[in-house]
C-alpha cells in the first residue's frame, strides 16, 4: 500500500484506489460510448471547445512553455543543481543510454516516422510567416518544425518529471501527479484535491496515447497497402492495434527492466541504424550543413519565436499548429513525467535536466533535418516536381514513404520503417499502462499485473473502437480540452519544486555551514512545508548499504 494513500480491492483488481480507479474508468467509457453514438456530434463539441481554448487561452499556453524553460534553466545552474534523486551517494538505477532510449519510448519516438517529413513540408507549402515554397520558406519551415519539438516541449516534460522524481525519491512520497502539491496543500493530497489531479493525468495519458495508435495505425495500414500489396479496410486496422496490443502486452506483464527497458534499447537501436542509413544514402555533406545552420537558426530567433502569438496578424494558423502542440504536449506530461520519474532515480538534477533537455532534442533535430530538411531540398532543387508535397496534401503519414522512394533499397527500408511504427508504438502503449498503473494505484510502482493488462488492454479496445465508428477526432480534441486545467497544476509544480527545494537536506546542510549560528541558518532557510514533519526520504537501496 502507497503511504498515505489509500489503496484496496476493487472488483478483481486487487490494489488500487478506489476513487482514481473508478472515476477514471467511469470518464473513459462513458466518452467511449458518446464517442460511438454520436461520433459527429462529439467531433463537433470537443472541437468547438478545442478552438476555444486556442483563440481565448493560447497566450496562457506560451506563456507556460516559456517558463518552464527559463525554471530549468535557473534549476540547473542553480546550488540546487548538485542534490541527487535519490540518497546523495546513490548511483544511477540505467545506464545513460537505456535512460535515453526509455526517455524516446515515452511517446515521443512516434513523431519522429509521422512528421519528421511531413510537418517541414507543410510549412513549407503554407508558410505562416513568409511566402510559401520559397528558399525563406523552406529555412522557416525548419525553424518551426524546431520550435514544435524543441526545448520548448522538453522543458516542459522536464519540470513535470522533475517534480515528481524529486518528491518521490528524495521525500518518500507517492509516485503520483498528487505528490508534487505537498507543499502547499500538505496531506490533503491524499485527499480528493489529489485524487482530482490524478484523474485528469489518468484522462489525458489514456487519451492521448489511444488517439496515437489510432492515427499511427492508420499510417502503418498506408505503408502496408503501398509497398505489399494489401487492400485498407477497418478488419486491417483492427488486425493492426491487436497486435500492437498483443506485443504491449508482454512487454508490460515483463516488467520495466525485462520489458520496457529492452524493448525500448531494441527499438533506438533500430533508429540509430535507420537514421545513419539515411545520413550516408543521402546528401551527407548537405545533412551536416544544414544540421549546424537549422539550429543555428532557431537558437537566434529562440526568444522571438517563442514568444509570437499572432498579435499582429489576423491568422488563426497557431491555432492549428502551434498552441495544438503546446496543449499536446501539456496533455502528456502527466504520461511522460511520471515514466521518466520512475526510471531516473539516482541523477543529480543538473545532469537529469541537461539530458531530458538536450539529448533527445538534438537527436530530434538530426532526424528532422535527415529526413524533412532533405525532402524540402529535393523539393526545391528538382523545381517542386517531386510529388513529396503533394503526397503530404493527401495524407500526413504516406510522406516517409513517398520520401524513401528516392533511396536506395526502397522496400528493405519501407519494411524496416513499418517495424519501427510498430515498436514505437508498442514502446507507448506499454510505457503509458505502467504509467496509468501507478495513478491509478495510488503511486505504486510495482501493481499487480493484472491492472497492467487491463489498462494495455484497454487501450487497444478503446483505440480500435473509435476507429471503427469514426470518433478519433472528438478524442484528439478531449486530450487537449483536459490540457488546460492541468497546465494551472504545472505552474503549481514549478512553486511547489523550489519550495522543497529550498528545504532540502543538502540545502539546510549548506546553510548551516555558511551561517555561523543555528538560528541565522534557519531565519535564512525557506520556511517550513505544510506538514513537513510527515515527510521522509526512502529507504537506501541494499546495494547502496552493501556499498
Amino acid at each position: 500500500m502507497a503511504e498515505g494513500v489509500k489503496v484496496g480491492k476493487f472488483g478483481i483488481f486487487p490494489s488500487v484506489s478506489r476513487p482514481v480507479f473508478g472515476v477514471s474508468a467511469l470518464l473513459i467509457v462513458l466518452f467511449m460510448i458518446y464517442g460511438v453514438l454520436f461520433s459527429e456530434q462529439a467531433g463537433a463539441v470537443f472541437g468547438a471547445m478545442q478552438g476555444f481554448i486556442s483563440d481565448r487561452f493560447g497566450f496562457v499556453f506560451i506563456i507556460l512553455v516559456n517558463a518552464c524553460l527559463v525554471f530549468c534553466a535557473y534549476v540547473a545552474f542553480s546550488r540546487y543543481g548538485d542534490i541527487r534523486l535519490g540518497a546523495q551517494t546513490e548511483n544511477p538505477q540505467y545506464s545513460f543510454g537505456s535512460w535515453i532510449g526509455m526517455l524516446f519510448s515515452a511517446g515521443i519516438g512516434i513523431g519522429l516516422l509521422y512528421w519528421g517529413v511531413a510537418e517541414p513540408l507543410t510549412h513549407f507549402a503554407n508558410a505562416p510567416r513568409t511566402k510559401s515554397l520559397t528558399l525563406e520558406a523552406g529555412v522557416d519551415a525548419m525553424r518551426i518544425s524546431f520550435l514544435h519539438w524543441g526545448l520548448h516541449a522538453w522543458g516542459l516534460y522536464a519540470v513535470v518529471a522533475l517534480s515528481l522524481a524529486y518528491f518521490h525519491y528524495r521525500r518518500g512520497l507517492p509516485l503520483a501527479i498528487r505528490s508534487v502539491l505537498f507543499p502547499i496543500i500538505g496531506k490533503k493530497v491524499y485527499g480528493n484535491w489529489g485524487h482530482l489531479v490524478d484523474i485528469l493525468a489518468v484522462f489525458g495519458t489514456v487519451f492521448g496515447v489511444v488517439t496515437s495508435l489510432g492515427l499511427g495505425v492508420m499510417q502503418l495500414e498506408t505503408g502496408l497497402v503501398a509497398f505489399f500489396d494489401l487492400t485498407p479496410s477497418l478488419m486491417l486496422k483492427v488486425a493492426l492495434i491487436a497486435g500492437i496490443t498483443f506485443c504491449a502486452t508482454l512487454s508490460v506483464m515483463a516488467g520495466l527492466d525485462k520489458g520496457v527497458k529492452t524493448l525500448s534499447d531494441i527499438t533506438i537501436i533500430i533508429t540509430l541504424l535507420l537514421l545513419g542509413f539515411m545520413i550516408v544514402a543521402g546528401p551527407t555533406q548537405f545533412i551536416f550543413n544544414s544540421f549546424v545552420e537549422n539550429i543555428g537558426n532557431y537558437a537566434s530567433s529562440l526568444p522571438s519565436l517563442g514568444l509570437w502569438n499572432e498579435a499582429y496578424q489576423d491568422t488563426n494558423w497557431q491555432g492549428g499548429w502551434t498552441i495544438f502542440y503546446w496543449a499536446w504536449w501539456v496533455s502528456w506530461s502527466p504520461f511522460v513525467g511520471v515514466f521518466i520519474a520512475r526510471i531516473s532515480r539516482g541523477r543529480t538534477i543538473r545532469e537529469f535536466l541537461f539530458g531530458v533537455l538536450f539529448v533527445p532534442m538534438l537527436l530530434l533535430f538530426l532526424w528532422f533535418t535527415t529526413f524533412g530538411g532533405v525532402a524540402l531540398q529535393m523539393e526545391l532543387s528538382g523545381g517542386l516536381t517531386m510529388g513529396l508535397i503533394d503526397a503530404v496534401k493527401a495524407d500526413s503519414g504516406s510522406a516517409i514513404f513517398k520520401f524513401m522512394e528516392f533511396y536506395p533499397f526502397t522496400k528493405g527500408m519501407t519494411t524496416l520503417i513499418l517495424l519501427m511504427i510498430v515498436l514505437w508504438f508498442v514502446t507507448s502503449a506499454d510505457s503509458a499502462s505502467l504509467v496509468v498503473d501507478m495513478l491509478t494505484a495510488g503511486g505504486n510502482t510495482n501493481a499487480p499485473k493484472i491492472q497492467r493488462l487491463f489498462w494495455v488492454t484497454s487501450q487497444g479496445a478503446i483505440a480500435a473502437i473509435l476507429l471503427a465508428a469514426g470518433g478519433l477526432s472528438a478524442l484528439q480534441a478531449a486530450a487537449i480540452v483536459a490540457g488546460l486545467p492541468f497546465a494551472l497544476v504545472i505552474f503549481l509544480m514549478m512553486y511547489c519544486l523550489v519550495r522543497g527545494l529550498s528545504r532540502d537536506r543538502l540545502t539546510l546542510y549548506r546553510n548551516s555551514q555558511w551561517y555561523i549560528t543555528q538560528e541565522s541558518a534557519e531565519h535564512n532557510s525557506a520556511n517550513e512545508l505544510v506538514d513537513e514533519h510527515l515527510l521522509r526520504a526512502l529507504p537506501i537501496p541494499k546495494n547502496e548499504k552493501e556499498a
